[in-house]
């Protein structure tokens, strides 16, 4: 899960953090005994279920289950991938990801100032250019939502950003890497400005870094729209404008609208619907897809009702249909013809607006229909036809619920039984249900000792040296526990957070996340004592085993000299 960020990299950032209080900065937390508790910010309840630990540096909600460290809270609430929130708590913790970290590496930290130098330039160009705020105006724009996206403006002269910010040489190198300004061909060292005359619109990832920029010609000239190139930084293919702000306007989004354009999702909040993005100047991609995905279970493409909305959304069908994950929805508005987002909530407003999103035609029906309208139902032969281009449809949608339901409509419109349809299309069982949370209830002695040391990380220096050659032969959660063992004595700095860091997607992590919350609080004598005799039970257990066993071979077939030596020593162990 950690990529290229190196392991003790991440143990550093867990430690540095302290997790109360970053969570109090986002969820009010009231003082519990050692513990802090608040109603859970993952689901609806009405008293307090959510507790953190300052100690174990480990939050869990004992309504919904949900527990973790300081990244995991972070990836959960701020709906940040892992490594944003590595690099976020990096960052509050006075820290840079080293090189390789896929995160704001040093040079990837000389762009990102750059391009946030950059708007701020534009934006200050934009108080001083009343011909743009007039545009802005007559658009129906106010002076909030420009200040909310950060709109600027880019002078029309040809080297004003580069005069600006250019005027150091070892700038210049920078400035062209991200795009903002292009080297002349054919004329040497020259330079100048890619955006000139026109609106600017920054482009914001995920924390809210300025990585790129969209621009809108104010006079006649194409092209009318321009991005920013590729870069390091910047992928067309994976960012999508106005996400960012979407999730600073709300802090759940039961929906998405993605739309085509700066405007359409300026305009839309200009009039209070604040969630809604654009890709960039490109079709929807399945990065888009997954992106919107982690942060609503609900995504409406908006389209013109023309020929081409159709196609588009068509295209946006295809890309859909993997994602189709159970929980998921996916849904098509289309505009009446010559509309779009822009101008339609400006002429109906916002209500009328919403309901159209609300009554947007679902992913099942746009699919269904296309295929209805390709054959002739009335006929055998093109209740045939329906099911074959049906066929790679079924396919691309993940096993579940909605591919089964999916599956029995099409048997009715063929007029056939879903039994039949399974069996020509060589009767696939659905896939297994996910595996259900480990609940812990009386906890066998190796499950004992990992809450332990989970709980009090310093309890892994008290373990028996004899038993680590048991648990390396042993079965699955004997090797999770020497795992633990040895991942608690090589960093004793860690906290109950920072050990399950080191588990992060392992098999594991689910048991151990349990056993954290079952451990009871205890004194450091008590601890130890407990360790001493859970090690000699194990032991002692072994032995017994290797005892009868040597005795039933002595009883059958008799034993050599080094197996009556071994248990001679197990026998007079016993009874020491």
């Amino acid at each position: 899960m950690s990529g290229s960020i190196p392991q003790d990299f991440i143990d550093e950032v867990v430690a540095r953090t302290d997790l109360v209080a970053l969570i109090d900065r986002r969820v009010p937390l009231k003082k519990a005994g050692k513990d802090h508790t608040a109603r859970c910010p993952f689901h609806d309840e009405k008293s307090p279920s959510f507790t953190v630990s300052t100690d174990k540096q480990f939050y869990h909600c004992f309504g919904c289950g949900a527990h973790g460290n300081a990244i995991g809270f972070l990836m959960a609430f701020e709906r940040l991938e892992f490594r944003d929130a590595v690099a976020e708590l990096a960052s509050q913790a006075g820290l840079e990801l080293p090189a390789g970290g896929e995160g704001p590496v040093p040079r990837h930290k000389e762009l990102l100032d750059v391009l946030e130098a950059a708007a701020r330039f534009y934006r200050q160009q934009l108080g001083e250019h009343p011909k743009a705020i007039d545009y802005l105006k007559q658009r129906g724009l106010g002076g909030t939502i420009a200040a909310t996206f950060g709109l600027g403006y880019a002078p029309a002269g040809w080297d004003s950003l580069l005069q600006h910010l250019g005027r150091a040489p070892e700038h210049r190198p920078l400035l062209l890497e991200t795009g903002l300004v292009v080297a002349r061909e054919g004329n040497g060292n020259g330079l100048y400005d890619r955006f000139r005359d026109r609106i600017i619109f920054p482009i914001r990832d995920s924390r809210g870094r300025v990585i790129g920029f969209g621009g809108r010609i104010l006079d006649q000239g194409q092209p009318k729209y321009l991005n920013s190139p590729e870069t390091p930084l910047f992928h067309k293919g994976r960012e999508l404008y106005g996400l960012y702000e979407a999730r600073q306007a709300q802090r759940e989004l039961p929906w998405i609208l993605v739309v085509e354009g700066y405007m359409d999702v300026l305009m839309l909040a200009e009039h209070g619907i604040t969630n809604a993005v654009a890709t960039l100047g490109t079709a929807t991609t399945p990065d888009h897809l997954r992106r919107l995905f982690r942060h609503t279970a609900r995504v409406v493409f908006c389209f013109d009702g023309d020929r081409a909305g159709r196609d588009a959304a068509a295209r946006a069908l295809q890309t859909s249909l993997p994602e189709m994950h159970d929980g998921r929805e996916v849904a098509f508005l289309f505009l009446p013809e010559g509309e779009d987002p822009d101008s339609l909530v400006r002429k109906e407003g916002r209500d009328a607006f919403l309901m159209r999103v609300g009554q947007a035609q679902p992913l099942s029906d746009f699919l269904l229909q296309r295929l209805r309208d390709q054959v002739d139902l009335h006929t055998l032969e093109g209740r045939a036809r329906l099911l074959e281009r049906a066929r790679p449809a079924l396919r691309a949608i993940p096993q579940g619920a909605f591919r089964a339901l999916l599956e029995q409509t099409l048997a009715r419109l063929a007029g056939m039984e879903h039994a039949d349809l399974m069996r020509m299309e060589g009767g696939k069982a659905p896939s297994s249900p996910p595996r259900p949370r480990p609940t812990v209830v009386h906890p066998t002695p190796v499950q004992r000792l990992m809450g332990l040391i989970l709980a009090h990380p310093v309890a892994a220096q008290w373990i028996d040296p004899s038993l680590l050659p048991l648990l390396k032969a042993g079965d699955t959660e004997a090797q999770w526990l020497l795992a633990l063992i040895e991942l608690a004595r090589a960093s004793p700095h860690l906290s109950s957070g920072g050990l399950l860091e080191g588990f992060r997607e392992h098999p594991a992590e689910p048991l151990f996340g349990q056993l954290l919350i079952w451990q009871p609080d205890r004194a450091e004598e008590g601890m130890a004592r407990e360790c001493r005799d859970i090690c000699r039970h194990l032991l002692q257990q072994q032995a017994r085993g290797q005892i009868d066993t040597l005795l039933e071979k002595a009883a059958v077939q008799g034993l050599d000299a080094a197996e009556k030596e071994q248990l001679r020593l197990l026998l007079s162990r016993r009874g020491s």
